[in-house]
Order: C-alpha cells, then sequence, then structure tokens
C-alpha cells in the first residue's frame, strides 16, 4: 500500500470529531421521500460527500448545501450510488458561482468512461468531468482528504464495489463504509475495530443458490459480518422503507449478539 501525504493543514486544528448525516439510505429504488445512498461527512469545516445516488443532490441542500462539498468520493458506479452527479454537476456549471475550484470526484478506475457513457445518453458526455476534478483511485488506495484519511478494498458485487474506510488525520476513530457487497471474508477483517461499521442489509431473506454469486446481505449476514469485525457501533444501510424494521433489526442483533442501529434518512452519527 502506498504511503498517505499528510492531510492539509488548513484542517487539521479544526477537526475534533467526525460527524455522519445519513442524506440517503434506501437501495436501487428510493424509499417514499427518500434517497438512495448518500452520506454527509463533516471533520471541523470540511464537507466531504460519500456516494450520490437518486435523491441525494436535494437532500443534500436541505443538510448545509452542496457549497461546501469539496470532495466526492463513490464507492461503485451503479445508479443508486452515482446518478446524482448528474444535477450535481449542472448545479455546479450553471447555478452560483460560489467558490473558484471544483470539487475533486474521487472514484475507482474507469470513473471517465463510465461518466461519458452516462451522460452521452443525451449529448453531454463530458458533464461531469467538467464539473468536477476526477481523480481516480486505485483498489486497495489509501489517500489523505483534507482532515480525511481514506482506504478503500475491492468486495464482491455485481460490479467491483469499494468499502471505504474514514478517519480524521490524529484519531483512532474509524467509520468503515461497505458499500454493496455480498457475503464475503474480506469486509469483515478490514472493518475490525471500527468505531462505526456502517453495513448495507438489502435482502429480506438470502438469494437462492446459483452460478452467480450473490451481490448484497442480509440483516443476518450483516450481523454475522459485524460480530466477525467487532465494532463499537453497527449501523445497517441500503434498505427499503418496505421491509420491517423491528425484524430488520432482530435479525441483525440475533446474529452480531447486541445491540444495531438502523440508518434513518436525516440521521446523525457522530464518533
Amino acid at each position: 500500500m502506498s504511503e498517505v501525504p499528510a492531510a492539509d493543514s488548513r484542517y487539521r486544528a479544526a477537526v475534533v470529531s467526525v460527524r455522519l448525516t445519513v442524506l440517503g439510505k434506501s437501495p436501487s429504488w428510493q424509499d417514499l421521500d427518500g434517497a438512495c445512498s448518500g452520506y454527509l461527512v463533516e471533520l471541523g469545516r470540511q464537507a466531504l460527500l460519500i456516494d450520490c445516488g437518486s435523491g441525494v443532490f436535494a437532500k443534500l441542500r436541505r443538510h448545509g448545501g452542496y457549497e461546501r462539498v469539496e470532495d466526492v468520493v463513490i464507492s461503485h458506479f451503479h445508479a443508486d450510488h452515482v446518478l446524482d452527479l448528474v444535477p450535481f454537476a449542472y448545479a455546479l456549471t450553471h447555478g452560483p458561482q460560489l467558490h473558484g475550484t471544483r470539487p475533486a470526484l474521487h472514484a475507482p478506475p474507469g470513473a471517465r468512461a463510465a461518466l461519458r457513457r452516462l451522460c452521452g445518453s443525451w449529448g453531454s458526455e463530458t458533464l461531469v468531468e467538467d464539473a468536477f476534478e476526477i481523480r481516480e483511485y486505485a483498489p486497495g488506495a489509501a489517500l489523505a482528504v483534507g482532515a480525511a484519511r481514506l482506504r478503500f478494498k475491492p468486495l464482491p458485487h455485481y460490479i467491483t464495489s469499494n468499502a471505504i474506510e474514514l478517519r480524521a488525520d490524529g484519531s483512532q476513530s474509524r467509520l468503515v463504509y461497505s458499500a454493496d457487497c455480498g457475503p464475503n471474508d474480506l469486509l469483515g477483517e478490514f472493518a475490525r475495530g471500527a468505531t462505526v461499521l456502517l453495513i448495507e442489509a438489502t435482502l429480506v431473506e438470502a438469494d437462492p443458490p446459483s452460478d452467480e454469486p450473490p451481490g448484497h446481505l442480509t440483516a443476518a449476514q450483516a450481523g454475522a459480518i459485524g460480530r466477525e469485525a467487532g465494532p463499537e457501533r453497527l449501523v445497517l444501510t441500503h434498505f427499503s422503507d418496505q421491509v420491517d424494521r423491528d425484524a430488520l433489526r432482530a435479525r441483525a442483533e440475533a446474529a452480531f449478539g447486541r445491540g444495531v442501529e438502523l440508518a434513518a434518512e436525516g440521521g446523525v452519527h457522530e464518533f
């Protein structure tokens, strides 16, 4: 793993904790009045967005505004994790010019090609790359983004998806976000000892056996990974408002062995 550069000194003194606001926690279809995957992370004055799925941009405006976001980090290229980069890019291009630099968009390899295919369907191939400064990170990479230290771990999904570890410079507290993944032995090790493990629990029941590996977790599978990782807090996300929250929590807690939190839109987690 490459050496992580020093965090930006502009943010170092300001960071006392990490504040995570859930902008959207829906799976690939949105909750009623909800949004797909999007998480606002604030480290002192720094604002960073993890994933930007359908509906997230409007929620971002409700929770502090897109104008403050200097970095966006993308786990993978499914629509429920990237689609609102489009309205975000339009706002940066045609809205009030409130700052002189483009936000950085940290995304997996192939980001430019994937986003050009998306926006090319209506003839605006370079919309996102003109609005953001695209920086493709390597699988297994580590980097400093302002006061945030980030690491990535590719996990099995229908396409390559990256778990993301985030901590504030100088702090031992760690957020690990699973992004989307099927059952695996990698996430438990990557998240071991995390302060918060934010983990997907999309499926009500496990997928039946097939030649294709499953791309999502049940609540029980998420709880089992949590038991292996041993985080201080386990928070389930990426589930529909159409499922029974009490049953979801009970299944995860039975596998985890202690209390589990459920992500809620607008919910704030500080650590």
